[in-house]
């Protein structure tokens, strides 16, 4: 089978072009630390990353961050079914989406309305896809909502501290929103910019990831709460 993108057909990417490269480079399989979702996953992760870099980062579209369950994701989407209550009856965001993993959780924690967002055109087809997979009928935008005030209860982010820009970006966004009473929850594997001494640790989980892409085979991953930052932050 072949599995590119042929050079071009991305410049007009469609839904249905979309779907078809995802289908064809991912299989369906359950993250190994939420095994009650199923995602389209790839199942030769280096190969797909290293096609992404060149056929498809050249006609400007971003890495295939929707295609793997990483660690920050598993881990906030595992907490979410460990404890329903965190999300359930509320309005929920899921920033930075990807394949839609910790979007599903939330639905199935039971949460009342549920938005995925994520500027990566790819990850509205795959967060379609997998919300079909799972018998969600979910909400998705590719607005940019860093900055913005949400009307929302909970905003979830998994994975996203691991560029220094997006970081220094989300620092005072997230600070924002926890001040204005919503809920922020980050999952992440210790990366490089995550502000610590700005979160409050809810739970750790030893996370299987994949080793193409991580520097072991097992992550200690935790979830925090972001805390409301103070007009003196920096």
């Amino acid at each position: 089978m072949d599995r590119s993108l042929p050079h071009g057909r991305a410049l007009s990417l469609t839904p249905q072009s979309a779907a078809e490269f995802i289908r064809a480079n991912t299989t369906v399989a359950a993250p190994p630390h939420v095994p009650e979702i199923e995602l389209h996953l790839a199942a030769e992760a280096h190969d797909l990353w290293l096609k992404t870099e060149g056929e498809l980062a050249e006609i400007g579209l971003f890495p295939p961050f929707w295609a793997f369950a990483w660690a920050g994701g598993q881990a906030l989407a595992r907490y979410l079914l460990d404890h329903p209550e965190t999300v359930r009856n509320k309005r929920v965001v899921d920033f930075a989406t990807g394949s839609g993993l910790v979007a599903i959780a939330a639905h199935m924690a039971g949460a009342s309305d549920v938005r995925g967002a994520d500027i990566d055109l790819f990850s509205e087809t795959a967060f379609r896809l997998n919300t079909a997979l799972n018998g969600a009928n979910l909400l998705f935008t590719t607005q940019n909502l860093i900055g913005d005030m949400l009307d929302t209860d909970v905003l979830l982010a998994g994975d996203v501290f691991f560029d220094r820009e997006l970081a220094q970006s989300l620092l005072p966004w997230f600070g924002h929103l926890a001040a204005n009473g919503i809920a922020v929850l980050v999952g992440d594997p210790g990366r490089s910019y995550l502000p610590r001494e700005h979160l409050s640790l809810l739970a750790t989980y030893e996370v299987p990831v994949s080793r193409a892409l991580e520097d072991a085979e097992i992550k200690r991953t935790s979830v925090w709460r972001f805390a409301p930052l103070s007009e003196n932050t920096p």
